[in-house]
């Protein structure tokens, strides 16, 4: 596949991913630029390196954004859901950069990136979970208390709970909890339903 056709792939790829996914659903205008950036950088440098005579160049090329890469995700506070679009931006550039083999093989990959993340990240699969750390104004040791009492505050569901510190002389806890609230039809069918005359 021409060189030219894999970049006009990556930047549609790229702006699919960016403009099509990430920004309509999570609205961090900050990180548009990082990603395009990445993205676009990656593929030139890869690309320029890839021409050249020596592997060797092109491996430490791509070891260094490895590297910058890491030394950005420490310095920086990025959900989950973020890291995975910032890599799937890195992998599209790559792709496009060092594109070989049959004529389909690259620009099915970056299909199949884009089709992952609209999956994966997609606001009705598992809608109902959520994840938060929570500060309590009391010191709960006891793990089955210390569920019930979260549930009792969220009105949910609580899967997991660990603790991150126990402080018994100030009487704090800070836990990590991960729980799911009832769907709206589960909330519905657990409504009591009381007899009378329906008030007009």
């Amino acid at each position: 596949m021409p060189q030219l056709a894999l970049f006009a792939a990556d930047i549609v790829a790229v702006t699919l991913l960016v403009f099509g996914l990430y920004f309509p659903r999570h609205r961090r205008r900050d990180l548009v630029a990082a990603y395009l950036g990445v993205n676009i950088g990656v593929m030139a440098v890869a690309s320029s390196l890839g021409t050249s005579s020596t592997g060797t160049g092109l491996g430490l090329g791509l070891a260094l954004f490895g590297v910058l890469s890491i030394i950005r995700l420490r310095s920086t506070e990025l959900d989950q859901h973020e890291v995975a679009y910032y890599f799937s931006a890195l992998a599209l550039g790559i792709l496009s950069a060092l594109g070989g083999g049959p004529a389909w093989q690259v620009p099915t990959m970056m299909a199949l990136i884009l089709v992952v993340m609209f999956v994966g990240d997609h606001p009705r699969l598992f809608r109902n979970y959520r994840r938060q750390s929570m500060f309590l104004d009391s010191a709960i040791t006891d793990h089955v208390a210390l569920v019930a009492y979260l549930e009792q505050k969220l009105g949910a569901r609580v899967h997991s709970a660990s603790v991150q510190r126990l402080d018994l002389v100030n009487d704090t806890t800070l836990v990590d909890v991960r729980y799911s609230h009832p769907s709206v039809r589960q909330a519905v069918r657990n409504v009591p339903v009381t007899s009378g005359a329906v008030p007009r």
